[in-house]
């Protein structure tokens, strides 16, 4: 028995597969597996700046057997600037463990346990390592002057200091910028050393003199203070933040016109900073003129309403004029400035 037309048509309808813009569909095909991530995606999101799923991808790598060269390194690097210290240094270990000419993760592990407080531990890393940190902005050979400033190698530190700036190991300027590292780091009594051996090799080598007279104002030794000071001026006449110390050591000693006279020239030679204007204006109630002393307060508070010496000074003035209710806010609002910069400590009774 024959089918008719329309039978005929529905079996060729369910035989043929459907088709779009007069093609047949094909099957759907597999989901293609997903390619695995690589060490060099991880390079390239870290170069910009994505760390965490760089760090995932680095994770995930980091388990394979053996583990892919290069991989703690980044991992390391990654974790140094989330400043996860401990971390980033037991991965550039294996780094370099894994690769012993790797000198760019042999130096930022120096740099690290150097920062985990194990200076004399860095200093064989350091030593060893000459090639620039560059992607971190960290010179491992500044590093290197401070683990021997901690451990009081100070001529090594004067060699590696003079390295960084450039200077021969036994110049003047190389006595001096070890100088002014060692003070910074609260080595007061070897800066003066290293600042007068300075001055033994070049009489008129400037910034020396200022060095000398900071640490004299430092330990309250005002007339030493004044006369390296002073000797600093002589040598270097436009340095602003000279004449502030200069204004800073006159008003301690009581010298407050020779004070208003250096003070004037730091806030010509710099106008933005705050120092100068507090210090002037403290000159000048001293003085006994507390109008013209509001008028640098008053820049002074513009620039820093934060500084609660300021606001105390103000308070001075303000009484000097016999304005007692201006000066009591003044003074109130310094002690509450002052106790909300320097919380009580934990435990401390409210």
């Amino acid at each position: 028995m024959g089918l008719n037309f329309c039978n005929l048509s529905i079996l060729v309808c369910l035989a043929v597969p459907v088709t779009v813009h007069g093609q047949a569909s094909a099957p759907p095909a597999a989901a293609a597996e997903p390619a695995p991530a690589t060490l060099q995606q991880a390079k390239e999101l870290a170069a910009k700046g994505k760390l965490e799923p760089a760090m995932a991808i680095l994770n995930s790598l980091a388990t394979a057997t053996p583990e892919e060269a290069g991989v703690e390194h980044l991992r390391g690097l990654i974790l140094y600037q989330r400043e996860q210290l401990p971390e980033a240094e037991k991965a550039l270990e294996k780094a370099v463990e894994q690769d012993p000419k790797d000198m760019e993760a042999l130096e930022m592990r120096g740099v690290t346990v150097f920062r985990l407080g194990h200076p004399e531990q860095a200093i064989p890393m350091l030593e060893t390592a000459h090639a620039a940190v560059a992607a971190t902005n960290v010179d491992p050979q500044y590093v290197l002057g401070l683990c021997y400033v901690d451990t009081k190698r100070y001529d090594d530190a004067r060699r590696a200091f003079a390295g960084q700036f450039g200077f021969e190991t036994d110049s003047p300027e190389a006595y001096l910028v070890t100088a002014r590292l060692l003070l910074r780091r609260e080595f007061a009594d070897q800066a003066t050393l290293f600042a007068q051996k300075a001055l033994e090799l070049r009489a008129t080598l400037p910034l020396a003199h200022q060095l000398l007279g900071e640490v004299a104002l430092a330990k309250g030794d005002l007339p030493k203070a004044v006369s390296e000071l002073e000797a600093e001026a002589k040598l270097n006449p436009l340095n602003g933040m000279l004449y502030d110390r200069l204004g800073d050591a006159y008003v301690r000693n009581g010298q407050f016109e020779q004070a208003r006279q250096a003070l004037n020239k730091a806030v010509l030679l710099e106008p933005n900073a705050t120092g100068p204007y507090i210090l002037l204006g403290e000159a000048l109630v001293k003085l006994g003129d507390p109008v013209q002393a509001m008028h640098y307060l008053n820049r002074a508070v513009k620039m820093d309403p934060g500084n609660y010496v300021t606001h105390n000074i103000m308070g001075q003035a303000y009484r000097a004029l016999g304005q007692m209710a201006d000066a009591n806010r003044e003074y109130k609002l310094s002690v509450e400035i002052q106790h909300r910069n320097d919380p009580k400590p934990a435990g401390a009774k409210q």
